[in-house]
């Protein structure tokens, strides 16, 4: 899993880095515009783009996998496929493990894209390689205590789907009680990376 996410993080960022300088995550687009490296005018646009990506992203899940779905027992597991659940559900630490994850995510894209640091290459895939390497880092490192979201719109935006999405019984509520966790959590992260960022240089 943690490889297929790098992955398909490092397709996301090769595609729509031209066009809007790869944000896919809203802590992202929140940190860089704290940091003054991006416009607090587009925030608002980015955020709601990401989020209808990672809605439709997960009605494609639902469509393709809809007899899965129907044939599956457990409902923890249906809504697992669609937002981060916590191996041990403790909400206050697992806030902090989220905005732990997102801090080094974002401090780490600063620096990458920071004006020196970005090496010019023959194959522009090969700009994204970072990116996927630390997303599979902070999987393997911290996604077992929540499931590593790192992305308020990779959990919120799939968990609204869930909630609209018809499901053969048995359903269980999308669990709006911890949703806050894998959203406040890495805004934190990218609020606090932003201003560590600038702290240090």
């Amino acid at each position: 899993i943690t490889m297929a996410w790098g992955f398909a993080v490092m397709c996301g960022v090769f595609i729509a880095g031209p066009y809007s300088g790869a944000h896919l995550n809203p802590a992202v687009s929140i940190g860089l515009a704290l940091n003054g490296s991006f416009s607090w005018n587009l925030v608002p646009g980015y955020i709601i783009a990401q989020m209808l990506g990672g809605f439709c992203g997960a009605v494609l899940v639902w469509a393709f996998y809809k007899d899965h779905f129907d044939a599956t027992e457990d409902p923890d597991t249906k809504l697992g496929t669609f937002c981060s659940m916590p191996a041990i559900y403790n909400p206050w630490k697992n806030f902090l493990c989220e905005a732990i994850g997102t801090w080094l995510l974002v401090f780490c894209i600063m620096m990458f894209s920071a004006q020196g640091n970005t090496a010019e290459v023959g194959l522009g895939a090969v700009g994204s390689f970072p990116v996927t390497m630390l997303i599979m880092a902070i999987g393997m490192s911290l996604g077992g205590a929540t499931g590593y979201a790192i992305n308020p719109a990779r959990d919120l935006a799939p968990r609204i789907a869930h909630a609209l999405l018809p499901f053969k019984s048995p359903k269980r509520d999308s669990w709006w009680s911890y949703s806050w966790v894998p959203v406040l959590g890495p805004i934190a992260g990218g609020v606090f990376a932003a201003l560590t960022y600038m702290l240090i240089f």
